[in-house]
C-alpha cells in the first residue's frame, strides 16, 4: 500500500526565518563565551527570595483560585497595579484599559491579529526589532522601513513614506530602542502622534525598556499625546525589571480595539497563567518594585560604562558608536570595508560574541553594524570580553 505524502504546511509558516538572535545564543551558550548577543536581563539581580515568597503565600491562602482557569483580560489586582504604575509614570491609566498577556511579545502579536489583513501595510523603523518583523510576516503585512537616524525614526521620512504607502500601521521602539539603545525625542514623538491623527494610522508603542534609565531625563510617551491618543497601543512588560521567566506583559489599548485583542487572546491561550499573574501582584503589593528597579539601574549603568570604556581600544580606528541612556544595547558600526558577521566568525574563535546587525534592517541592511548588549555579565567580564573582541579585530585585520 503507497502511504500518500503529508499537506504542505502553511506558505506563511515557510517564508518566516528562524531568529539570527535565537541561532546565535544557541551557537555561544558555552560558558567560556562572553557573549554581547542576547538581551538576557542579569540572572543574579532577581528577586529570587522575593518571588519565591509571592508563590508561597498566593499558594498557601488561596490555592483553588490561582491553580484555576481565570479570566482573559487578566488578574484584577495585577491590571490595578500595573495601572497604578503606569499612571505614576505619568500616563493615567484605568485597570479596564489593560489586557495582561503573556509577554509583550503576544501583545504584539494579539494587536497584529486583530488589525493586519494579508498585505496591509506595516511600517517600522530601520533598523527594528528583529522578533517583531517575524510577527509582521506571519500575519502577511507588507513590511516598509522607515529611515532613522542618531535620534531615531525621522519624521520627515515619515511623513513622505505614509502618503505613498497608507499603512494600517506604524510599529516603533521610541525608548532605548531595540536594536539601537536611541530614544526619540519629544519633538518627533509628537510628530509621529499628529502624523497618525492626519492619516488615520495606528501607532503601536513597545516599551519594555523605558524604566531602565540612567541618564537624562524621562520622555513623555507617545501615548501621552493628545492627537495619538484615539489609536495607539502600548506595550508593556515586566521581563526587564522582575523577571523574564514569568512570561508577563500587558498592552494598553482603546476599548474597542482591546475588546478584539481579548478575543483573539482566547482563542490562543484563554488566559495567562493565572498563578503567575498572582504571584506578580502579590509581590507588587508586598514588595518595593521601584527600590528593586532601582538596584537593576544602578548595575546596568556601571556595566553600560564598561563596555562604553572598553570600546576605544577594541575597535578599529573610524569605528563609531552611541551613548545610549538607558535600556540594553550599544550600537556599533564598523569602518567601511569591514563586515561584522565575518568578525563574529572570528571573535567566536576568541570565545566572545555578539550580533550583526544586518537582521535588524527590513530595508537594505548595513553590514558593518552590530548589536553589544551590556547587561548580562559584570563588569569585570564585559572587560575581558571587549579586550577578546580587541584580540578578534586585530586578527581579522592583520
Amino acid at each position: 500500500m503507497n502511504r500518500a505524502e503529508l499537506p504542505p504546511t502553511a506558505a506563511r509558516a515557510s517564508s518566516v526565518d528562524s531568529s539570527p538572535v535565537r541561532d546565535i545564543l544557541a551557537l555561544t551558550a558555552r560558558p567560556e563565551v562572553i557573549s554581547f548577543a542576547g538581551g538576557l536581563p542579569a540572572p543574579e539581580l532577581f528577586d529570587g527570595e522575593g518571588l519565591r515568597q509571592a508563590f508561597a503565600d498566593v499558594l498557601a491562602e488561596a490555592p483553588q483560585q490561582v491553580l484555576q482557569y481565570s479570566l482573559t483580560e487578566g488578574d484584577p489586582a495585577l491590571r490595578e497595579a500595573a495601572a497604578r504604575r503606569l499612571t505614576g509614570r505619568g500616563l493615567p491609566t484605568d485597570p479596564g484599559e489593560l489586557l495582561i498577556t503573556t509577554g509583550s511579545q503576544q501583545a504584539l502579536t494579539l494587536v497584529s491579529t486583530a488589525l493586519l489583513e494579508a498585505g496591509d501595510v506595516v511600517l517600522v523603523e530601520d533598523p527594528g526589532y528583529l522578533a517583531a518583523l517575524q510577527v509582521f510576516a506571519f500575519a502577511g503585512a507588507r513590511v516598509v522601513p522607515v529611515p532613522t537616524d542618531d535620534d531615531g525614526l525621522d519624521p520627515v521620512a515619515l511623513e513622505e513614506i505614509v502618503r505613498r504607502e497608507r499603512p494600517k500601521l506604524l510599529y516603533l521602539v521610541p525608548t532605548f530602542q531595540n536594536p539601537t539603545g536611541r530614544t526619540l525625542p519629544p519633538g518627533r514623538r509628537r510628530a509621529v502622534a499628529e502624523a497618525a491623527e492626519r492619516h488615520g494610522f495606528w501607532i503601536v508603542e513597545d516599551d519594555p525598556y523605558g524604566e531602565l534609565r540612567y541618564d537624562g531625563e524621562p520622555v513623555p510617551w507617545i501615548s501621552s499625546e493628545p492627537p495619538a491618543a484615539d489609536r495607539t497601543v502600548l506595550l508593556g512588560s515586566y521581563s526587564k525589571i522582575m523577571a523574564p521567566g514569568l512570561r508577563l506583559g500587558f498592552l494598553r489599548a482603546p476599548a474597542a480595539l482591546r475588546r478584539i485583542c481579548v478575543v483573539v487572546k482566547q482563542s490562543t491561550d484563554l488566559h495567562t497563567s493565572t498563578v503567575d499573574q498572582a504571584a506578580a501582584a502579590r509581590y507588587l503589593r508586598d514588595r518595593d518594585l521601584d527600590a528593586h528597579v532601582g538596584v537593576i539601574r544602578r548595575a546596568y549603568r556601571e556595566r553600560r560604562d564598561a563596555l562604553l570604556a572598553g570600546l576605544p581600544g577594541a575597535l578599529p580606528a573610524g569605528s563609531a558608536w552611541n551613548r545610549p541612556e538607558g535600556g540594553m544595547f550599544v550600537w556599533v558600526r564598523l569602518p567601511d570595508g569591514l563586515d561584522a558577521l565575518e568578525l563574529l566568525r572570528c571573535a567566536v574563535k576568541h570565545d566572545v560574541a555578539y550580533v550583526p546587525g544586518a537582521p535588524f534592517y527590513a530595508g537594505e541592511p548595513d553590514p558593518a553594524a552590530l548589536r553589544l548588549s551590556f547587561v548580562t555579565h559584570p563588569p569585570e567580564e564585559i572587560g575581558e570580553g571587549v579586550r577578546r573582541l580587541g584580540d578578534a579585530v586585530r586578527e581579522l585585520t592583520a
